[in-house]
Order: structure tokens, then C-alpha cells, then sequence
């Protein structure tokens, strides 16, 4: 009767374009929000198609990333 412990897995550290892409995204949409506020439309409407890109090219790095890993495995 040999347990083994689960082998514990450290959370990758995201890389930089990750994070430059999560700050993008999240200043995109605050300049959204403001500018909406403000009614400065085309400012809002512009900052809202800004980060409507980010979270697109976000989710296709996110299945890109799930991709290779399940080739991998």
C-alpha cells in the first residue's frame, strides 16, 4: 500500500505579452466607461471597440495556448 502524494503544480507565471494584453484590455474598457460618462461618444464608442479586440485576441491566445497544450500532451 505505497500513497503517493499528489504532485503539486506551481501556476505558470503569465508572460509579458499576457500581462501587457490584461492591462490593455482593462484600460481600454475604464476609457470606455469615462468616456461614455463624459458623453464623448466617439471617444467611448472607439474605446469600446479598443477593448471588444483585446478580449477577442485574449480568448484566441487562451485557445491557442489549450491547443498546443493538448498536442503536447
Amino acid at each position: 500500500m505505497n500513497q503517493q502524494t499528489p504532485a503539486k503544480q506551481t501556476p505558470a507565471k503569465p508572460s509579458l505579452q499576457d500581462l501587457l494584453l490584461r492591462v490593455l484590455r482593462i484600460a481600454a474598457s475604464t476609457v470606455a466607461i469615462v468616456e461614455l460618462l463624459r458623453s464623448h461618444w466617439t471617444g467611448g464608442v472607439l474605446a469600446s471597440m479598443a477593448w471588444l479586440l483585446f478580449t477577442q485576441v485574449e480568448r484566441s491566445r487562451g485557445s491557442a495556448d489549450e491547443h498546443t497544450r493538448n498536442e503536447s500532451s
